[in-house]
């Protein structure tokens, strides 16, 4: 499996788990919280669509959905839910980094923008469960990526 496939998949296998997990915590939520949670459930759908799409004209046959995901926090209350949404953009962004790396402008545009308005939506579902919003210089990216070791002879 090629590199932009694997990529595609990744980000597939995330939108799948925001789209179970939003289903989850909307049942916490009232008011324009509940609102703003269906709003990204339905964009969550939308970009699931489209990395199905990308994936089958990648011929490529595009991972489906599992019947349940464990949930990295359990909504028990409106904050809970707020932190589960947090954390699975969270996840999100670190999905699209792989995706950010492709050959194709196309797709590098719309790693980069999922991105975005991932970070964008993690942070505000941090304010709403009170919390900071993450501060990493470049979310998404694991530690070493960070810190690359010198090689010989630098």
């Amino acid at each position: 499996m090629s590199r932009t496939v694997n990529a595609l998949q990744s980000a597939l296998r995330a939108e799948h788990a925001a789209v179970y997990g939003y289903g989850v915590l909307g049942a916490r939520l009232r008011g324009v919280h509940q609102q703003t949670a269906k709003t990204y459930w339905d964009a969550h759908r939308l970009r699931r669509d489209d990395l199905t799409s990308r994936l089958a004209g990648q011929g490529a046959r595009p991972d489906a959905a599992a019947p349940v995901y464990s949930l990295p926090v359990k909504p028990t209350s409106a904050r809970s839910a707020a932190q589960l949404a947090a954390a699975l953009e969270n996840d999100l962004v670190g999905a699209y980094v792989g995706l950010a790396g492709a050959s194709d402008p196309a797709l590098r545009s719309f790693a980069a923008r999922a991105m975005q308005e991932a970070m964008t939506r993690s942070a505000r579902w941090s304010a709403a469960a009170g919390q900071p919003a993450r501060s990493a210089a470049f979310p998404g990216l694991p530690p070493e990526a960070l810190s690359p070791k010198a090689r010989p002879g630098e």
